[in-house]
């Protein structure tokens, strides 16, 4: 039997995926404990109980949310890598940086909701037998930083995450920075994979 998010993504017109993409909003902009089932439906424009009966507990419905994200985010980065395959690893950066940096200015709730599992206060989280991914591994090998099916050695997995906080920080503080910076969301856009490229390609390339 399919399950409410298989049916959601398969239909995306339908009620689910009407509450899904709301809910993907909300959680992504006020995190778990800050939104409730209730903000949920009003954003929809629904009542309480047709969003349970659609998807059951809070719970139930972030944890929807956030394997929808690692769907979409790893759906992306196997589109980029079909691009980039067998490209000069300056070449691979320069593309992957400019659209995976796009994808996610495009769905700033993946970016939201990473940071948040990466940096959630203390205050007790849903206990869920899920996290998003950080797909260390597969971007590690893609970059040359590791062999094959070799494990992947820390210091690769902490360039990666180094290189993927740069830019899911640049995503999840564009209100902040555009602001000080006195940009428009395009030139923000551009300035920001300017930067990513400046700082990312020569650490990686040199």
């Amino acid at each position: 039997m399919a399950t409410p998010l298989e049916k959601a993504r398969k239909d995306p017109d339908s009620m689910k995926a009407r509450i899904l993409k709301a809910a993907r909003r909300m959680f992504g902009e006020y995190g778990y404990h800050g939104t409730t089932t209730r903000m949920i439906a009003q954003e929809v424009g629904i009542d309480i109980s047709t969003l349970y009966y659609h998807w059951g507990e809070k719970g139930d419905l972030y944890e929807s949310v956030i394997l929808d994200i690692n769907t979409d985010l790893r759906n992306q980065l196997a589109k980029v890598e079909k691009i980039i395959h067998g490209l000069p690893l300056a070449q691979r950066m320069a593309i992957a940086i400019n659209q995976v940096t796009d994808f996610l200015f495009e769905c700033p709730e993946i970016s939201n909701l990473i940071l948040f599992q990466y940096f959630r206060k203390t205050r007790q989280e849903p206990s869920l037998d899920f996290h998003v991914p950080d797909f260390i591994s597969d971007i590690a090998r893609s970059m040359n930083l590791c062999k094959g099916k070799d494990p992947v050695p820390t210091g690769a997995s902490m360039k990666v995450l180094a290189m993927m906080n740069s830019i899911h920080n640049f995503i999840s503080g564009e209100d902040f920075f555009r602001e000080m910076l006195q940009l428009k969301r395009n030139d923000y856009v551009d300035h920001v994979k300017q930067t990513l490229g400046f700082l990312l390609i020569p650490a990686f390339t040199k």
